[in-house]
């Protein structure tokens, strides 16, 4: 079983994607919304699910930008880190807001971020699951570190001009064992530990992967003859019911199956935007950890 760390993948080079428009990147300044259109062409809006909030959340389209920051979620560690480096633009995997607001005030958490943020002129944009499901998006960059071939999505989208869709299924080279299998999801994700349900001693031939927390995708995998389903986290039940369907779950947690994907977002903005400053977030961490 073939894996590779994911973090070191140079994803720009190995998905390199025509460019959104024909605009001549020259100087330390980008509007943002050539920014949003290049991101809009990476992981189109038609890939997000209906439920999904995506797109510019916060910010002046015509806003002139410098500095950029990556960041899987936006929480008041990774704000204040935006503002302290003098960010103009978060990119964030999970949208903020996600859910509609009545009001923007600092008596909850994501009122008092987004308060902070506007005050210091710091835009927003989210790509989310249309990042998820993209061409070169986490699915699939997660189904090629873990060797799987033959991939294609787990639930297609309907009449899709590029044949994409939720979620990826892929075939081994070699079946191995449960248990040699998680190991290669750990060595992909570099993480310590997962939860799993199944047999270690049970034969992996197939597997479905949908990073975050996608338990909704087993009956997909299930119908699929998937042997295994490679997801973040979810749910007892699902465990239960993946235990009663014969397919066998991974879960390396919701932080470790998206981080590293935006990680590599900074480097694709960085290679197509090259006189801006971008990073990835410094700051943010994972709020489960082993013991």
């Amino acid at each position: 079983m073939t894996v590779r760390k994911l973090a070191a993948c140079d994803y720009g080079a190995r998905h390199r994607l025509p460019r959104a428009c024909e605009w001549a990147i020259t100087s330390c300044m980008v509007q943002l919304t050539n920014i949003c259109e290049f991101l809009e062409t990476f992981a189109p809006r038609r890939l997000a699910e209906d439920w999904d909030n995506v797109g510019l959340l916060v910010g002046d389209a015509n806003a002139e930008i410098e500095r950029v920051m990556t960041c899987l979620t936006i929480t008041p560690d990774s704000a204040a880190e935006a503002i302290d480096e003098g960010a103009q633009l978060i990119v964030v995997h999970h949208p903020l807001p996600f859910r509609p607001l009545k009001s923007i005030n600092t008596g909850s958490t994501p009122g008092r971020m987004l308060w902070q943020l506007i005050q210091a002129g710091i835009a927003v944009y989210s790509p989310h699951t249309a990042f998820d499901s993209a061409a070169a998006g986490i699915n699939q960059r997660l189904a090629a570190g873990l060797g799987l071939t033959d991939i294609e999505p787990l639930v297609p989208l309907l009449d899709d001009p590029d044949q994409l869709g939720a979620g990826r299924l892929g075939r081994l080279e070699d079946s191995v064992s449960l248990a040699e299998f998680a190991d290669g999801v750990k060595t992909c994700l570099t993480v310590d530990g997962l939860h799993v349900v199944g047999n270690g001693d049970q034969k992996i031939a197939s597997a479905a992967v949908a990073c975050g927390s996608a338990g909704q995708f087993l009956s997909a995998a299930a119908k699929a003859g998937c042997d295994a389903l490679v997801t973040g986290e979810t749910s007892f039940h699902t465990c239960l019911e993946a235990e009663a369907c014969g397919v066998s779950l991974l879960l390396p947690g919701h932080y470790a199956s998206e981080r590293f994907a935006v990680e590599e977002l900074a480097k694709v903005l960085a290679g197509e935007f090259s006189g801006l400053e971008i990073w990835s977030s410094r700051r943010e961490k994972d709020p489960i950890r082993w013991v």
